[in-house]
């Protein structure tokens, strides 16, 4: 369960890192992503494009093995 959760947080640090970049090509615009402004501060969590970008790595790698 930890392992899951900590999977999970690295692939939000990673994509949020990623986004300007993966904005361009239209991911990160999916209806489950949220983004609200908190105390001056944009936050933006995204839940839908993570689990659409796991999905495709997944399928690649099970492709790849």
């Amino acid at each position: 369960m930890i392992r899951w959760l900590l999977t999970i947080f690295i692939a939000l640090v990673v994509f949020s890192a990623m986004l300007p970049w993966l904005e361009k090509l239209g991911v990160g615009k999916l209806p489950g992503d949220v983004r609200f402004t908190l105390f001056g501060k944009t936050v933006f969590l995204p839940f839908a494009s993570t689990i659409l970008l796991s999905t495709v790595i997944f399928l690649v790698a099970r492709l790849l093995k």
